[in-house]
């Protein structure tokens, strides 16, 4: 890939270029995150009566339980007033992925994947807790790893 940064001339405004072959999901991610001014950075997380921002790069996996969804840090846990479908949505083309009905996990997070049985993984994470990947979504988690067959 190639990179081109030009300043723009008196009494232009600044401008972005995209140009690819194909416009991958992880692409539209980016272009994304451009137009929004990057203020995916963060998400708002609730314990208790406090709210903090915590940096996407810190969040190891979103579930959802009980119609509540949490999302998980290294050692901490915290309620996100979002639907699992909208986190899903938003940051769509980023590290994160669907690894099951209750689960978005980041693949940044992952240090090793186990076969389970019926076709399942088992996702062992750099802060030692274990996520299940459901065999539905074991594909797309393949190809976004760039391991398995690619087809």
């Amino acid at each position: 890939m190639k990179i081109t940064i030009l300043s723009p001339g008196p009494g232009e405004e600044d401008e972005i270029i995209v140009k690819v072959k194909e416009l991958s999901p992880e692409m539209l991610g980016l272009i994304g995150r451009f137009k929004e001014g990057g203020s995916r950075d963060n998400i708002a997380g609730y314990s208790g009566e406090s709210i903090v921002m915590i940096p996407i790069s810190e969040i190891y996996y979103f579930d959802s339980v009980d119609n509540r969804v949490y999302l998980y840090t290294r050692d901490k846990c915290f309620e996100v007033k979002k639907k699992l479908f909208e986190i899903e949505e938003e940051y769509e083309g980023s590290s994160f992925i669907r690894v099951s009905k209750n689960t978005i996990v980041s693949i940044k997070k992952i240090e090793k994947l186990i076969p389970e049985f019926n076709g399942r993984l088992e996702a062992k994470l750099k802060n030692g807790e274990s996520i299940i990947i459901s065999r539905g979504y074991v594909p797309s988690l393949k190809r976004k790893l760039g391991i398995g067959k690619q087809v």
